[in-house]
């Protein structure tokens, strides 16, 4: 049994705001802050960095701190303390997502330390995977630790079901490419390369070139009409790899925060066994388009995420804002 000392305290509360910075989010904005209280977190919704064109009502800003959420639990019980969890505890207070206490001693089991160690190992990828094929075991497994979650983790695996998908992908894409607003948007967040920013997606976080894959689904121009983009050899890396549909029963902001958790779970628990993903949510970010894909694949519940998982040897680094700049 692990026993508590002050000076673990503060390790444990430090380790745990580390870890958080590495959560995925939307176009990696990183869209939170932290507040500490004695042995208490604050995890909170920072609005300033919320995509008002493309997410105007919150949902991948609370899937990507929930996302955070699960990643400072994980850390907190890599060290040996269970956290005590409350989601949107304050009702006067709506950018406050989670306080979260740290509770009895406890030793993390292997999972946990699985897990623990993929936090900073974690890369979104923009392109398509390599042919081998990830094992249907792990997608199995995949499903269960979405489902703990709260969340369902549906592999889709009907050709045409993946062409709709691909298709639906397209159309939103097609579609917001001719949006200035929505453009300028993304651009905001796309970094030149040699950029000093620690936010948004640098130019090295996706390849220059890329061959489709088949059938396509279109990444987010960031480059926009520039030569941006690594230059990694990816003419083996065509393959759409396992598409999979995190939904959830209802649409309330518990449950995209309750997403976001089963989404890093989902992910980290792949990248243990070497498994990475690429996000595609154009068309969940177009009303009719998700009510269509809600209705004609989701069997009524809401997505909350298109991805896919596949293998890749495209090693990239990663940028994050210090600890110092999300503190309140």
């Amino acid at each position: 049994m692990i026993t508590r000392t002050a000076e673990h305290t503060e390790r444990a509360i430090q380790k745990a705001l580390e870890a958080a910075r590495w959560a995925p989010s939307v176009h990696n904005t990183q869209p939170w802050s932290f507040a500490v209280s004695g042995e208490e977190i604050s995890l909170r919704a920072d609005v300033d960095r919320k995509l008002r064109m493309g997410d105007p009502s919150g949902r991948e800003l609370l899937i990507s701190c929930g996302a955070a959420l699960f990643t400072i639990r994980t850390a907190l019980r890599c060290e040996g303390v269970e956290p005590v969890v409350r989601v949107l505890p304050d009702p006067d207070r709506p950018s406050l997502v989670a306080t979260i206490t740290l509770g009895e001693p406890a030793e993390p089991d292997d999972r946990v330390r699985a897990m623990g160690r993929q936090i900073e190992r974690r890369r979104t990828h923009r392109a398509g995977f390599t042919d081998l094929p990830v094992p249907e075991r792990l997608m199995d497994g995949l499903v269960r630790e979405a489902r703990i979650e709260g969340a369902r983790l549906t592999p889709v695996r009907a050709p045409v079901a993946v062409t709709m998908l691909a298709a639906l992908t397209q159309a939103a894409q097609g579609a917001q490419s001719q949006d200035r607003v929505l453009t300028l948007e993304v651009i905001r967040w796309a970094r030149p390369p040699g950029s000093s920013r620690r936010d948004g997606v640098p130019a090295e976080g996706y390849p220059r070139t890329a061959p489709p894959t088949d059938p396509d689904f279109p990444q987010r121009d960031y480059a926009w009409r520039h030569e941006w983009g690594s230059e990694a050899d990816l003419s083996r890396s065509a393959s759409v790899g396992e598409v999979a549909l995190l939904t959830t029963t209802g649409d309330t902001r518990e449950q995209w925060i309750a997403a976001g958790q089963a989404l890093q779970r989902t992910l980290l628990h792949a990248c243990a066994h070497g498994v990475s993903a690429a996000f595609h949510t154009q068309a969940l970010e177009m009303y009719h388009l998700r009510e269509f894909l809600r209705h004609e694949l989701c069997s009524d519940e809401y997505p909350q995420m298109i991805m896919r998982l596949g293998i890749t040897f495209d090693d990239k680094d990663s940028v994050r804002r210090s600890l110092a700049e999300m503190l309140q």
